[in-house]
């Protein structure tokens, strides 16, 4: 049987546990940051993960790229991003104050650049709807890129340098919410849920894997790409997500090579899309493949050659650099890649999920908005477009 993930926190001997206000199920970044809002707001919350700060949030490489990861026909998520994007720097600043960790944020800025003619009429046109979208976007010729970032291939043709796009360490990010949420009261039982609980006609909690049920006023279901395979929800209201598998490599630059990067460096090579991320640990990340392969999580050699060669094309220095860690991860899509936040038709139950490539920059706005969503008031403009209910509308409207 497929499983949601959910500290198995133990009740005191002869006590039944606690019924929370709400129960989370999913402890990646998207279930942290709601539960600690949500527990901010008042709410006794409970999150359900057998392993709180696990699954995409350690793969993912942590750009915060509303302008550079804008594509076409996705306008109406643009807005949501850049909101988020907004949010950051005061999100950062409140979760480092209340877990007392630092979470890797840098306001760096991004450089896509082209590497053939292809990509760079490519680019032009990509920079092209960034200015009619009202973003802040410099073209560069390829001496100035390479002016910039000077490990840059000699064979630049120009690209688009973008302040606002920056980054965060997402290994970080989701540690600082986990104590952030324990020090605000949040539970953590390390279970995994089998099933929702549905009494009345309301969701009500969820039966756990050791057959014992927790009992909740509401549940959000933020299970990543794992979230449209929870037992027990009506298929009317089940979130049409799937998995999309992506590769990422992490290498070190040892300090007797100095300055390496400065800033995020991303590209298209030969219609793949490679990135480069800097730390300022010495770390940098190269990903990331997009493979519809289901729930496969192998890391493979044919994706670690794509990415080591598209990056040497990139920055030909990279190869000197040791290769410390190859993983895979699955990020949660949904049929317009965009998130799907708030109530459902079935009373109690309410989604975050289907954040696609933009978790890590969504978690500001998400948390804000289902806090203000369990609290049963209206659900934040911003959110309006992406209510989980634009799916089960459409598909009512389809003819029988």
């Amino acid at each position: 049987m497929s499983r949601i993930p959910g500290s198995r926190t133990e009740p005191e001997e002869g006590r039944p546990p606690r019924s929370p206000d709400v129960l989370v199920v999913g402890g990646g970044i998207i279930g942290l940051v709601t539960a600690w809002r949500a527990a901010l707001s008042g709410m006794d919350v409970t999150v359900l993960d057998p392993r709180p700060g696990g699954g995409a949030a350690q793969v993912a490489a942590g750009m915060l790229a509303a302008v550079t990861e804008l594509h076409y026909g996705e306008e109406t998520l643009l807005a949501l991003n850049l909101e988020s994007a907004r949010r950051y720097p005061a999100f950062v600043a409140e979760l480092e104050e209340a877990s007392g960790q630092e979470v890797g944020y840098r306001a760096c800025g991004t450089l896509s650049v082209a590497l053939d003619a292809d990509d760079r009429a490519h680019l032009r046109e990509l920079h092209a709807l960034q200015l009619r979208s009202g973003l802040d976007s410099q073209w560069l010729s390829g001496r100035e890129c390479r002016r910039l970032e000077p490990m840059l291939a000699p064979g630049v043709r120009g690209g688009l340098r973008v302040d606002g796009d920056h980054q965060v360490d997402p290994r970080r990010l989701t540690a600082a919410l986990v104590t952030a949420c324990e020090r605000a009261g949040v539970a953590f039982r390390r279970a995994w849920a089998e099933r929702l609980s549905v009494v009345g006609g309301r969701a009500a909690g969820a039966v756990l894997d050791d057959g014992s049920e927790l009992a909740a006023g509401q549940v959000v279901l933020a299970g990543g790409s794992l979230s449209g395979r929870l037992a027990g929800v009506p298929p009317e209201v089940l979130p049409p997500v799937r998995p999309v598998k992506g590769q990422v490599l992490r290498l070190t630059v040892p300090v007797a090579f100095g300055p390496f990067l400065s800033r995020t460096v991303r590209a298209v090579v030969r219609g793949s899309h490679v990135y480069l991320v800097p730390r300022t640990n010495g770390e940098l990340v190269v990903g990331a493949t997009s493979e519809e392969l289901g729930w496969d999580t192998t890391v493979t050699a044919g994706g670690v050659y794509e990415l080591l060669r598209d990056a040497h094309e990139l920055v030909p220095g990279i190869t000197e650099l040791p290769l410390t860690e190859t993983r895979a991860g699955l990020r949660p899509c949904s049929p317009d890649n965009a998130p799907l936040l708030g109530p459902t038709e079935l009373p109690g139950l309410q989604l975050a999920t289907g954040h696609h490539r933009n978790g890590v920059l969504l978690a500001p706005v998400t948390g804000d908005v289902l806090a203000a969503a369990l609290a049963g008031g209206a659900l934040p403009p911003e959110a309006g477009p992406f209510t989980p209910r634009r799916f089960s509308s459409l598909s009512q409207e389809q003819p029988v």
